[in-house]
């Protein structure tokens, strides 16, 4: 059992409904079933400013692929790969939000099981 994830109600609503959209494989829907069982809901305030959520830069190392990758996760009406904005709901964000930083997770993505760990967390401010 992983460790408790931590979601703004907001966050665990959409995920929520993103699974029961069946837009996840049958083996993340298990393991966000799961987690969101789990949960821990607070208010966006009083979120703890090293968990990944919308509107954070986060920095991820890969250790399947053994590279680190930085994302910025926005909501889903302002992504723009261009300027490496994904969606909360992107397979990477949907796999680490609700963490925070130190944690490592293993994640079954739809092209194969990846190790991941949440490197660097902090806010991002729209320009």
């Amino acid at each position: 059992m992983q460790e408790q994830v931590i979601l703004t109600t907001g966050i665990y609503d959409m995920i929520k409904d993103h699974v029961r959209r069946k837009k996840v494989t049958q083996q993340e829907e298990e393991l966000l079933l799961e987690e969101l069982k789990g949960a821990k809901q607070v208010r966006r305030r009083e979120l703890p400013n090293d968990v990944v959520t919308v509107n954070r830069r986060v920095k991820i190392m890969d250790h399947t692929a053994n590279k680190e990758e930085e994302y910025i996760f926005v909501s889903t009406d302002k992504k723009n790969n261009k300027k490496r904005k994904s969606s909360i709901l992107s397979d990477v964000a949907v796999a680490t939000v609700g963490r925070k930083v130190g944690d490592l997770i293993t994640w079954p993505f739809r092209n194969g099981e990846k190790k991941l760990e949440i490197l660097h967390v902090e806010e991002f401010h729209q320009a």
